[in-house]
């Protein structure tokens, strides 16, 4: 039997933590592996429980989600063990803090009033190994960038991707799945998995959510 998700919550809002407690507790693959109110007591918590996923409110006192998430990640690192994933929960669809977070090594960020069901589902599916951004947000991150109005040059680490890894990432950039790259490719799954996972070692990215980002902040997307 497969065992369940362990899920730490940190939020400084009790009620909050109340009801995503009892959200995850009535699942029957999740486990509810412990809460925090702060960003500091949530990295003691992290080490001492070693939770699969983190939910992280950005906004806090004593300490923000953004060094919460750092400190937790390098010392998942530092102790050799297994990072959790971090899924940042934020009021709005994109901010400032939202992508900071992202670039600190958070899996994707949530609106903190998604619905249940789309809570539920980014957890699992941040623990399968994808990230995770919000509906909309590839608008959201459009919009977001492009009002900075200045130009961007193509960063030169870009330059390093071949023809195929510069289709790929586009496609990537754009939101598509693994499936629907290797459809629009017709190359398989696996080449697909294979090219993402060099496109990020030659860009320095953590993950896909940072390869939006990435795409977004360079204007590298059409």
């Amino acid at each position: 039997m497969t065992s369940p998700i362990r899920v730490a919550l940190v939020d400084d809002q009790a009620l909050f933590r109340t009801g995503i407690r009892m959200l995850v507790s009535s699942q029957a693959d999740l486990e509810f592996a412990g809460e925090a109110g702060d960003g500091l007591e949530g990295v003691a918590l992290a080490a001492r429980v070693q939770p699969d996923v983190v939910l992280m409110d950005i906004r806090m006192p004593v300490m923000d989600g953004i060094e919460s998430t750092e400190r937790i990640l390098s010392a998942a690192d530092a102790a050799g063990r297994e990072s959790p994933r971090v899924i940042v929960l934020t009021t709005f669809d994109l901010d400032e803090a939202a992508t900071r977070a992202i670039r600190a090594g958070a899996s994707g960020f949530l609106l903190k009033d998604s619905d249940p069901e789309f809570l539920l589902a980014a957890i699992r599916t941040v623990h399968a190994g994808t990230a995770v951004i919000a509906p909309s947000a590839t608008r959201e991150l459009f919009e977001h960038f492009d009002s900075r109005g200045a130009s961007v040059s193509e960063p030169p680490e870009f330059g390093a991707l071949t023809a195929r890894e510069r289709d790929i990432f586009l496609l990537a950039g754009r939101g598509l799945s693994n499936s629907e790259i290797a459809r629009s490719e017709f190359v398989s799954e696996a080449t697909v998995k294979t090219h993402i996972s060099r496109i990020l070692a030659k860009l320095g990215l953590r993950d896909r959510v940072q390869l939006v980002v990435y795409a977004f902040e360079h204007r590298l997307l059409d």
